[in-house]
């Protein structure tokens, strides 16, 4: 699974990724500073088992810190968005085109209003926010309708006169926006007016459709940007009012970033979505290093923490639904066959089956899957079986025994 970075130009999407990967990126304060997507890894937090278990583990794919596993996943930072980007106004055929590989979205947007709709600097509370995340959504939804536009004489002649089946047309014609076929009968499902067949909707109904598939298919949270603005914190307000089905959180990446960089410097003793930090080396710092971690220090004591992890764990755990699993070899010394113990954490789609799982460690496992051993009972378990979160799993295939 992978999160987009997504929003209009210079609302802090580029610094937002810097935080939460440390990863070199050109950040400016015009718009289109990024061009080509950033890609990097960040983390998200999942409770270890090693504590539970009563054993000191050796992590290989991740890292465990005080019964914390730190698990990595991957962000992509795409160009800035424009209004009309699905009509190709400024980078938007590119960044419309870099989002196919996305299964959902962090949208960064300027909470404080100080950013035009074209990603111009304007004076703070001028431009509203939910402004931006509707047309954001409505340049989503266009570019969606227009691959479909593309082809939909061809998918009606289909399903009119060859009798083939609309569902597995439409998957097929959006396999590359990485929507699959469960997706596509969510979004019909969702809606009376398109429970009949594809060929006689309306012009009216296919945009119906869109609309519900973006949802379901690019779930997305707000990350309402640049709180240590006095204007966000009203705006927030706002936009938690008019999307109450949406997950808003409020964000400052600045601040996550200075605290990232600190850290990393052994400046200040902080994890990322603490509620406060400990500095180490007050003695080494200027007075305006003193004054950034008074006003961080205060910003977090206003919020609980700067929400930038908030966000990537959000779309992660919440909207894609991904769990956590402990895959070993010995079911009772709990390693792989190195020895290790409690190597690996996978994240998997929450209702992912042991086989599944077997398949995501190796193609091998899961196609000579014979059946699997819940460490924690000691039962065998079926490859039909639903994978629970944090469970430790031993997979036992005809074609070998992996961890």
């Amino acid at each position: 699974m992978i999160a987009g970075l997504v929003g209009k130009t210079h609302v802090g999407k580029t610094t937002f990724f810097c935080a939460s990967t440390l990863a070199p990126a050109k950040i400016g304060a015009v718009p289109f500073t990024t061009i080509e997507p950033n890609q990097g890894i960040a983390s998200i937090r999942v409770k270890c088992v090693c504590m539970e278990m009563g054993v000191k583990d050796d992590p290989r794919n991740s890292v465990c810190s005080d019964g914390v596993r730190w698990v990595p996943v991957k962000l992509v930072d795409v160009a800035g968005l424009v209004p009309d980007a699905h009509k190709g106004r400024g980078l938007g055929n590119k960044f419309l085109d870099d989002l196919r590989q996305a299964d959902g979205f962090i949208q960064v947007v300027d909470a404080s209003g100080s950013t035009d709709a074209n990603g111009n600097a304007c004076q703070p509370g001028t431009r509203d926010p939910v402004d931006d995340v509707r047309f954001l959504e409505h340049e989503i939804t266009m570019w969606m309708t227009g691959i479909l536009k593309k082809d939909w004489e061809r998918i009606v002649k289909g399903v009119r006169q060859l009798k083939e089946d609309g569902v597995a047309l439409l998957t097929e014609r959006l396999t590359g926006l990485m929507i699959s076929r469960r997706h596509i009968l969510a979004a019909i499902n969702a809606k009376d007016e398109l429970k009949k067949r594809i060929d006689e909707w309306t012009d009216e109904d296919l945009k119906v459709f869109v609309e519900e598939l973006r949802k379901v298919s690019k779930p997305m949270v707000i990350a309402a940007n640049k709180i240590d603005i006095r204007q966000a914190e009203v705006n927030i307000e706002r936009l938690r009012q008019e999307f109450k089905d949406r997950t808003v959180i409020p964000c400052s990446a600045e601040a996550e970033l200075a605290l990232r960089l600190a850290a990393k410097k052994g400046i200040i003793s902080y994890s990322p979505g603490d509620p406060d930090f400990k500095v180490l080396k007050e003695e080494g710092l200027n007075e305006r290093q003193r004054e950034g971690l008074r006003r961080i220090k205060d910003l977090l004591g206003r919020w609980g923490s700067t929400g930038v992890q908030e966000s990537i764990e959000s779309i992660y755990k919440k909207e894609l639904r991904m769990i956590s699993v402990f895959p070993v070899e010995d079911a009772n010394k709990l390693t792989d066959h190195k020895g290790k113990v409690l190597p690996d954490v996978v994240l998997v789609q929450d209702g992912t089956t042991a086989r599944g799982l077997a398949y995501k460690i190796h193609t091998d496992l899961g196609e000579g899957f014979l059946y699997a051993i819940d460490v924690r009972t000691g039962q065998k378990i079926g490859d039909d079986y639903r994978i629970k979160d944090r469970d430790i799993i031993k997979i036992v295939s005809a074609k070998g025994v992996k961890g």
